[in-house]
This record gives C-alpha cells, structure tokens and sequence, in this order.
C-alpha cells in the first residue's frame, strides 16, 4: 500500500493504514465506510467477484471525487481505495476514510464519495453465482455489457 490518497490495489485493504491517511491535530471526527462483497444479491447467492478497472481514469475519478468534497465541505481530508481483482464473500470492496473538525461534514463527505464512485469511477463487476456468472455493468447497474466484459479501451 502507497502512501497516495486514492488508490486502485489488487491486495487486501489494510482499513488502518486509510484511516491514518487523514488523521490530523485538527479533525474532531473520523468517518471510515467499509464496502464488502455481500453473499446475496437480488435472490441469488454469489460466491465470489472480480472486479476490473480502467485503473489510470479510476485513480483520476477518485481524486476528482476528493477535490470536489474538499469544495463541498472546506478543510476536509479523504482517502478513498478500491480493490480490484477475485474478492471473496465479506472481503472489502473499497474503503473511504474522511476526517473534518466535526462529525456532520465527515459523514455526508463520505455518504457522497461512495455515490460519486458508483457515478463515475471506470470500475466494473463480474457476479459469479453457484449457477453461472455475468458482468453486472457500471455500478449503478444502468449499463450491462450484453457481449461479456466492459471494453477498456472505449472508456
């Protein structure tokens, strides 16, 4: 793991080591979301996930994500990692850390980096079932990929 505030990393996130990317003197709060690969998505139970990612554009999403916060809620601080690759049931997705002077604004900064990061990180899933697989699109589940996997080279 980098010392960098937002990161694509094909190992397991080291939740910590996120948090202390925005620990200062001057935040009195420090909030974390932690996203997991959960077991049972729309009645059918997944085994496991892969994810891929454009990683170049990913990186440049998530710190776009990040200086549109510090804009929203001044003299904030995030730290956002997504892991990409063979994730197993409960293992973390992505991580975001955000510390401000006081709680409300460390709360919604980090409601909204996830929903930005559904928005606009080139960041795709494969949903592997115990009867089949399937890409499942963007992540906001708007755009499927009827011919297998996202094409990369048209993001």
């Amino acid at each position: 793991m980098t010392d960098s505030l937002f990161e694509i990393v094909e190992e397991p996130i080291d939740v910590e080591a996120i948090i202390e990317k925005v620990k200062r003197r001057e935040a009195g709060a420090i909030t974390t979301f932690m996203g997991t690969v959960r077991e049972w998505t729309k009645g059918k139970r997944t085994v496991y996930l892969k994810y891929q990612a454009y990683k170049p554009m990913a990186v440049k999403m998530l710190t776009k994500i990040g200086d549109e916060i510090e804009e929203k809620w001044p003299n904030t601080k995030v730290a956002i990692t997504h892991r990409i690759g063979h994730l197993d049931i409960s293992d973390l997705a992505v991580v975001i850390a955000v510390s401000s002077p006081h709680r409300k604004a460390a709360y919604e900064a980090n409601e909204y980096a996830i929903e930005r990061i559904k928005q606009i990180v080139p960041i795709w899933k494969k949903e592997h079932w115990e009867d089949g697989e399937t890409w499942i699109g963007d992540q906001l589940e708007t755009a499927a990929y009827p011919s297998g996997s996202p094409n990369i080279k048209d993001v």
